[in-house]
C-alpha cells in the first residue's frame, strides 16, 4: 500500500479518478471553483454531497486511516481519493492476441 503524503484536498482531487465518501465508492464527482459535488449510489438509492470550496480547503488529513475529514453541512465526512489504473483496448501488438 502507498502512503499518501498530505497535500490539500483540492491538489489530491484534481489528479484522482475515483472517490471513497463514508464507505461508498464514487466515480461522479466534481470541483469547481465554487464546490464539490460527488454522486454515488448506494444500492437503488442516488447519495448526493455537496461541499463548498471553503469546507474542502478546511479539510484534514489522518495520516493513520490515509484519509481526509471533510466537514460540511450534513455532518463529518470520511473521504478516501483514489487514482485508478486505465487500459489500452488498441491492438498495438498483435503477439498479444493469443494471450
Amino acid at each position: 500500500m502507498t502512503l499518501m503524503t498530505a497535500k490539500t484536498l483540492p491538489a489530491v482531487l484534481a489528479t484522482s479518478d475515483m472517490l471513497e465518501i463514508d464507505g461508498l465508492h464514487a466515480f461522479d464527482f466534481n470541483l469547481d471553483a465554487q464546490k464539490l459535488l460527488i454522486t454515488a449510489m448506494d444500492g437503488r438509492a442516488e447519495k448526493r454531497w455537496e461541499f463548498s470550496l471553503a469546507q474542502v480547503q478546511a479539510a484534514t488529513f489522518d495520516t493513520t486511516l490515509q484519509s481526509w475529514t471533510l466537514t460540511g453541512d450534513s455532518g463529518e465526512h470520511r473521504l478516501i481519493c483514489m487514482s485508478a489504473f486505465t487500459g489500452n483496448n488498441n491492438d498495438e501488438d498483435e503477439a498479444d492476441d493469443d494471450a
